[in-house]
């Protein structure tokens, strides 16, 4: 069972997004929260798998929220972003600071369960092209992170090529295929990534990725 906080701080987009998830037999809404404090509330209480999190909420928004929640969790939470609008750099800062990917809020019923799936099985909604779009946007913007290339050696040269396919959106077992390896032993690679490199999921490798320019902005951008 996948227990959720949903976070909007308006009750009829909170509801329905409460009611969507209540009809899957393996996902439990546990609290809604209508405030960025109310959302951390709920988190220490409930402990849940995946919180929804609205960006822009009273009291303190989203990426506030996001930031304070998963530097106390002890135990592994995954934030899905919510956004109303196109992705922004609100949404970028989330990812930075450790959110597993963002939905829109008008995302079909069917593929909201999905996505909590996703998240609560420790993959990231950084597949679609527009996501990596943002990424290389903001990084570029902000030019190379000295701090984040500086990291760069600590990881093997495999493990620089992973770091690059993750960025690209592909699948360890996509990965798997381009390095001729087997999928586990692509998955047992992006755990000593993650170690190596301090980072919470793949969504936070791409961010990476762009930030230490392993990956050229727009060099792997795919449009559809």
């Amino acid at each position: 069972m996948i227990s959720v906080v949903v976070a909007d701080d308006q009750a009829l987009v909170r509801g329905g997004f409460t009611m969507i998830l209540r009809t899957h037999d393996d996902i439990a809404v546990v609290a809604e929260a209508g405030t960025g404090l109310e959302a951390i509330t709920a988190a220490q209480q409930h402990h849940p798998d995946v919180i929804l999190m609205d960006i822009r909420m009273p009291e303190l928004d989203g990426l506030e929220a996001t930031a304070r929640i998963l530097r106390d969790a002890d135990w592994p939470v995954k934030i899905l972003i919510l956004t109303t609008f196109d992705p922004d750099e609100y949404v970028y800062q989330a990812l930075r600071a450790g959110a597993s990917g963002f939905v829109l809020k008008d995302i079909p019923p069917a593929e909201l369960a999905t996505a909590v799936r996703t998240i609560a099985g420790g993959g990231a909604l950084i597949a679609p092209s527009i996501t990596r779009r943002l990424i290389s946007k903001f990084a570029t913007q902000r030019g190379v992170n000295s701090a984040v290339a500086d990291r760069v050696h600590r990881l093997t040269e495999r493990e620089r090529d992973i770091v690059v396919a993750v960025a690209r959106g592909a699948t360890n077992t996509e990965i798997a295929e381009e390095l001729f390896a087997g999928p586990a032993t692509v998955k047992s690679h992006v755990s000593s990534i993650l170690t190596k490199l301090g980072l919470r999921d793949r969504a936070q490798i791409v961010v990476f990725a762009y930030e230490s320019a392993l990956v050229a902005p727009g060099a792997h951008d795919i449009g559809h």
